[in-house]
């Protein structure tokens, strides 16, 4: 079969052919997908290829693509997890090509099940591939001079030291970024409007909040006074601060982190109540009534609790669900996904647009009776058009073979640039699309959209100087060579790296035609 590449695939896949190991980078629905494709078909005559993927079911599709896309059976494309047994799994990787997740493939490397030889791993949502993550044991098995490693991503991060990290990891020293608005990928985008809506919280609301600032203000001046000031105001750093606190050889270290999580504990339950509602602060005040730390135990016996806990028997919804309704019913007959961060706030907001007459069904893990079987047929009726909105958890921003829809909404922002780009992603594949954030003005969710815009934008800026840089240095050799025409070869260009021909395994013979573009987005 006859690949036909957009030209920036086209242009990606030549740069893997001569750099080597690949960093690529592309929005979600630009056919990251075509370019391993096109990279397995040539690398096949070499030896055997390997996908990696997080899920299951990802792992089903990426089997799926390519049996259909390189006319392959499954003779030559095996799919491989830890349910097949260790036997029929040794038998499986000695076919052409084996897709897998990380974690069965790590652990059948370790116990002698597989050989570590390929001519090709690619690491789908490379992005993973940091701290104790499968992908980063894998690719210390299986890198080597015969093989080719592409890793494939909408986003590495917005920090350097984790795009260093995963670069790392995968023994990557090259990178291909693009953007919508790059000339060679802008005539194939679809427009997708990003839209946020400014939510203002109610005077009950505000009066719960009122309580808990008091009593965060008063634990952060304690935390503070021991020798701690709390960076109340970031994440990030706040979570950091309870390792220094363990770190000091001091007996003011255990009053201290009874500070700490105590703040910890009000912390969250005010982002519960600014971005979710009284509902999920209501089932947060449930859980900490049955801990027994010292912590828990104090902070359950200030006043403060107790006329949070009497606001909270009021029933009311977060404003933003009212909004959420009506955003909803303005965009009636069209597929949307609902993405929130609390799973009770899931199963909440499934039923209030049930109760409005929008047919909607949530779509969580496998957690509390929900199956893998149940996740499937969930997808499949969305797919099919049997309900128009799915609530989904985290679950649904990467991973799972779910259609792409007309609009997207955030009940929340979030603060990982990462899963915004997934979660947006999910619209304008194969048309023109929606973004809605949902955003209560004045808390966190403000913070959270702006530091994952911010995040991005130097993610951007990262790896687009990384490519840069490495366009450059590529032309000054090759500058370098033209003008000493009898200077050797590089040994580390293409040719030199290029491994021995290998006896091609048997494959199907392949069929003269072409490959549509929408089979990969």
């Amino acid at each position: 079969m006859q690949l036909t590449p957009r030209a920036y695939q086209l242009a990606i896949y030549n740069s893997v052919t001569q750099h080597g190991n690949t960093l690529v980078v592309l929005p979600t629905g630009l056919g990251k997908t075509l370019i391993a494709l096109m990279l397995i078909q040539d690398r096949m005559k070499l030896g055997r290829c390997l996908i990696l993927t997080p899920t299951k079911p990802l792992a089903k599709q990426h089997q799926h693509s390519v049996m259909k896309t390189l006319e392959l059976s499954e003779k030559n494309v095996a799919l491989v997890s830890g349910e097949v047994a260790p036997k029929k799994r040794k038998e499986a990787y000695l076919t052409d090509v084996v897709v897998s997740t990380p974690q069965t493939i790590r652990n059948d490397l370790e116990n002698g099940v597989l050989e570590p030889r390929f001519s090709l791993v690619v690491f789908d949502e490379c992005h993973r591939a940091v701290g104790d993550y499968a992908y980063t044991q894998v690719a210390e098995k299986l890198h080597g001079p015969d093989t080719l490693f592409l890793g494939l991503t909408a986003s590495p991060g917005g920090r350097m030291d984790r795009i260093r990290e995963v670069m790392g990891a995968l023994k990557i020293d090259n990178v291909e970024i693009r953007g919508h608005d790059d000339s060679d990928v802008a005539p194939y985008v679809q427009k997708s409007e990003i839209s946020w809506v400014p939510v203002l919280l109610s005077d009950h609301f505000r009066d719960i909040k009122k309580e808990l600032d008091a009593m965060t203000a008063r634990h952060a001046e304690r935390l503070a006074s021991m020798g701690f000031p709390p960076p109340l105001k970031h994440k990030g750093k706040f979570m950091q601060l309870r390792e220094r606190i363990l770190n000091i050889p001091h007996a003011i270290k255990y009053p201290a982190l009874i500070q700490y999580s105590i703040l910890l504990h009000l912390l969250h339950m005010t982002e519960l109540l600014e971005t979710q509602g009284i509902y999920p602060l209501r089932g947060y005040l449930a859980k900490l009534e049955e801990k027994d730390s010292k912590s828990a135990v104090q902070l359950l016996n200030e006043p403060g609790i107790a006329k949070v806990r009497q606001l909270c028997q009021k029933d009311e919804d977060h404003p933003k669900m009212g909004v959420l309704v009506e955003t909803v019913n303005n965009l009636k007959g069209k597929k949307m996904i609902v993405f929130v961060q609390y799973r009770s706030q899931i199963a909440r907001i499934e039923e209030v647009l049930k109760a409005g007459g929008i047919s909607a069904r949530q779509f969580v893990g496998k957690k509390d009776g929900v199956t893998k079987k149940i996740q499937e047929e969930t997808i499949a009726d969305f797919r099919e058009g049997k309900f128009d909105v799915l609530v989904a958890s985290s679950i649904g921003e990467e991973g799972l073979d779910i259609p792409a829809v007309d609009a997207v909404i955030f009940y929340e922002p979030v603060p990982s640039e990462i899963r915004a780009i997934q979660r947006r992603g999910r619209a304008a594949r194969l048309k023109e699309g929606q973004v809605i954030v949902l955003m209560t003005k004045g808390t966190r969710d403000e913070y959270y959209y702006y530091a994952a815009n911010n995040r991005e934008t130097r993610m951007k800026k990262i790896l687009g100087g990384m490519q840069r840089a490495k366009k450059k240095k590529a032309q000054e050799f090759a500058s370098a060579d033209r003008l000493d025409p009898g200077k050797p070869a590089d040994a580390g260009g293409a040719e030199a790296k290029a491994a021995p021909e290998r006896k091609q395994a048997p494959q199907k013979e392949k069929k003269a035609g072409q490959t549509k573009m929408g089979d990969f987005l």
